[in-house]
């Protein structure tokens, strides 16, 4: 299939950098986590807790640079009043603490729940509906949590739900400790970092700050990188949305955007603003201006508003001295692309409809106002009619928002664009493993047609990219394997779902018949058996199958 070109790749040196702070069994779970954002960020474990962890990272502050911490539970409340750094603290979602407290009443059917500073009043209803005894307790300090840990014991309590502290503390009272995060969680912080690591350095680039290296490009940082053209797809309906996109560049109204997660709602909100008709060497054009994405999603109520206008020194416990320009200041004459827009909180919505109505924006812990000329490009998965009808959205924003509208269609509703879409994929995945694909790599992905099209692609393109990416891998550790329906069903078994329902003339593995195969290779069988991913002795079979029907 494919075959090894010269392996020149390095590792980025301009990536953020993350340092995660656990100790006992959250530590494991965090280095588990760590190898999935290898590729993302720089991150280095710190095995230490409380004042043992700040002291620690204050020395290296003096001499190196980081733009997140990771940690959780206590240790994390501790270290976020201490740094100067940010902080992000990892959090267990209502699923983990149903999944802790399943796990726990497989134990006992009482159980003790410790958490930290705040309990949890939701509990009351699981304990009621699911026939468990739950005893809540909380704790300020590891003193206080050994005590709770204690007192639960004397009242008879014989499994304990918490976090790394928690557990330690009860299995070393000779109780059963139920560790309440999950890998889901512990991802989520993750994705939190390096999105706050991204934010950070926007506003730095933008008000001339830099932390990091001088090579690092200020251009790079604020640009656009997409435009229409990486809207790819040769269907009516693609063709449709590159149409929208050249119509809308033209006028400065705020654009809403909706489709279905993995989409392409960022790439083509980067297209509306680069598409400008005055963006190439014209100097006050919007499309050579900054670009500056943030997920309302992903970044908590009281971070968001912060990162969205910015804040004076000492507005907040832990602000930065000086203060720091927000990404409405930093896209300034550019675009600010709002994703998730739906995701926003009513208190963050009031502010973002002022600033759109005013074109200012007074940073947190300020009275004074800054203007700003900013482009709003919104994107969003969910109904927002439905949200304005149910009141979770505020109605004049929702129409200041979506002055344009642009609706992408789901993957599976360009079953044209398959195909094409596949093979681009396919052949950008293998160019950064440095593999040179096979001359016959689209004949190989049109014989896929019929698998690729059975699947619903929930994740669409995005998906469709990843899935291309494993193939990708697979394919170069196997230089002269084609790229048969049998190979990448083994390479992406969700695919399977949509198998299931092909007809027997179709099914994966003999999307061609084994006799269309065999002439294919001019009688080569042990060729045709290769390509069809089956051993000769299988080829034989399906061919006697065949000749019999």
């Amino acid at each position: 299939m494919a075959r090894p070109l010269h392996s020149s790749s390095n590792r980025d040196n301009d990536l953020p950098v993350i340092w995660t702070v656990s100790v006992s069994r959250l530590f494991d779970l965090f280095r588990d986590i760590t190898l999935e954002f290898d590729h993302q960020a720089n991150i280095a474990p710190i095995q230490l807790g409380f004042e043992d962890a700040v002291q620690h990272i204050r020395e290296r502050l003096a001499t190196e640079r980081c733009d997140a911490v990771i940690a959780a539970g206590s240790n994390g409340a501790y270290l976020k009043s201490r740094l100067s750094v940010p902080v992000i603290i990892a959090k267990a979602s209502g699923f983990d603490v149903m999944q802790a407290l399943a796990r726990a009443r497989r134990i006992t059917p009482r159980v003790g729940v410790i958490t930290y500073q705040a309990s949890m009043p939701a509990l009351a209803e699981f304990q009621a509906a699911f026939d468990l005894s739950i005893e809540q307790r909380s704790y300020a300090t590891e003193e206080d949590a050994r005590a709770q840990v204690n007192d639960l014991k004397a009242s008879g309590i014989k499994a304990i739900v918490g976090a790394g502290l928690i557990t330690d503390l009860a299995e070393e009272a000779g109780l059963s400790g139920i560790f309440v995060y999950s890998a889901a969680s512990i991802r989520q912080a993750f994705n939190d970092a390096l999105e706050l690591a991204r934010l950070s350095q926007l506003q730095l680039e933008s008000t001339g700050g830099r932390s990091y290296p001088a090579s690092y490009s200020e251009n790079d940082t604020l640009r656009a990188k997409h435009g229409i053209s990486d809207l790819r797809g040769p269907s009516d309906a693609m063709e449709a949305i590159r149409r929208s996109v050249t119509l809308f560049a033209r006028s400065p109204a705020n654009v809403l955007i909706h489709g279905e997660t993995g989409s392409g709602k960022e790439l083509a909100a980067q297209a509306i603003h680069r598409e400008h008709p005055l963006a190439q060497g014209t100097a006050g054009a919007r499309g050579s201006r900054p670009f500056v994405a943030v997920n309302c999603g992903a970044i908590a109520e009281s971070l968001l508003e912060s990162e969205l206008f910015g804040y004076e020194e000492g507005a907040f416990t832990g602000s930065r001295r000086g203060g720091r320009a927000g990404l409405f200041e930093a896209a300034h004459r550019g675009t600010l692309f709002l994703d998730e827009i739906g995701e926003m909180p009513l208190a963050l919505q009031t502010r973002l409809l002022r600033v759109l109505e005013e074109r200012e924006v007074v940073r947190v812990g300020s009275t004074r106002p800054i203007a700003v000329d900013v482009r709003i490009i919104s994107a969003t998965h969910c109904d927002l009619e439905e949200r304005v009808r149910d009141g979770r959205f505020r109605a004049d924003l929702f129409y200041r928002i979506g002055v344009l509208r642009l609706n992408l269609p789901p993957l599976r509703a360009r079953p044209d664009d398959l195909v094409a879409l596949a093979e681009w994929c396919l052949k950008q995945a293998l160019a950064s493993l440095d593999v040179r694909p096979h001359a016959n790599l689209h004949a190989e992905v049109v014989a896929c047609a019929p698998l690729l099209e059975s699947y619903a692609w929930p994740g669409n393109v995005r998906e469709l990219r990843n899935v291309m990416e494993r193939v990708a891998l697979f394919l170069s550790a196997e230089p002269l394997r084609s790229m048969t329906p049998a190979f990448l069903l083994a390479a992406a078994p969700e695919l399977a779902t949509g198998a299931a329902a092909l007809p027997a003339a179709v099914a994966p593995a003999v999307v061609e018949s084994a006799a269309q195969v065999l002439a294919r290779f001019d009688g080569n069988r042990a060729a045709a058996a290769q390509y069809l991913g089956v051993s000769r002795t299988t080829l034989w079979r399906k061919l006697r199958e065949q000749q019999e029907r």
